[in-house]
């Protein structure tokens, strides 16, 4: 019986699935750039790849790692927006005693 999981974002999804989408995305050229596998480089193709991937489970986390890590948002240096979170106006000026 499948058990609920959750918290694993890979649940319910074929490893079929996952490569299609990552082709799609990537093309077979730029799979190969990111995991440097035979299967995606020489004369690829789906059939081949899964039979590859099913019977090379280092391979085949790399190709999962992969999905992950296109599904996280990208933070790329983020940092409050402005006035948000930030000292409010007026903040850094400094007031005079003789002026009042």
């Amino acid at each position: 019986m499948p058990e609920d999981q959750p918290n694993n974002p890979l649940h319910g999804l074929t490893l079929e699935a996952i490569l299609r989408l990552l082709v799609e995305k990537y093309g077979w050229e730029g799979l190969a750039e990111r995991i440097p596998v035979r299967c995606f480089s020489m004369d690829p193709s789906i059939k081949s790849s899964l039979a590859f991937l099913r019977r090379t489970p280092w391979a085949r986390a790399k190709v999962e790692a992969l999905y992950l890590g296109r599904l996280r948002p990208r933070r790329k240096g983020r940092g409050p927006k402005p006035g948000v979170g930030g000292p409010g106006p007026g903040a850094g000026r400094h007031r005079d005693a003789s002026t009042g």
